[in-house]
This record gives structure tokens, sequence and C-alpha cells, in this order.
């Protein structure tokens, strides 16, 4: 039975990671981050959903009286 050869193998994973790393480098850089970092206020923003105005009620068909 023929052994395995693993003679290429750290040179195939070192040349990977560092493809892999290259290649984060790259989509990085390229991002475009706000030069003027606020902090917005989450306080100001009053939402109302329409289902808190007004109480609904699901019915399950089993629960509804049969119909003829």
């Amino acid at each position: 039975m023929p052994q395995l050869d693993t003679s290429t193998w750290f040179t195939v994973i070192s040349s990977m990671i560092l493809t892999l790393f290259i290649i984060f480098q790259l989509k990085v850089s390229k991002l475009n981050y706000p030069l003027n970092l606020t902090l917005k206020s989450l306080s100001n923003h009053n939402r109302t959903n329409p289902w808190e105005s007004k109480w609904t009620k699901i019915y399950s068909p089993l629960s509804l009286p049969q119909q003829s």
C-alpha cells in the first residue's frame, strides 16, 4: 500500500492562509467608515403599532361555532 506524501502540506496550507489574509485585508480596506461618529438617541422615537391601539383576538377555527 502506498504511503501518503505529506511533504507539500506545509507549503499548501501556508499559501492558503496567506492568500486568505490578503483577500480579507483587501475586502476590509474597501469599506467606507463614517468620519463623524455620533450616537443616535433612541428615546426620541415613539413608534405606535396599529395593534396597540385596539383590542384584537385571534379565533382558532376549532373554537368557532359550527356553521351548517
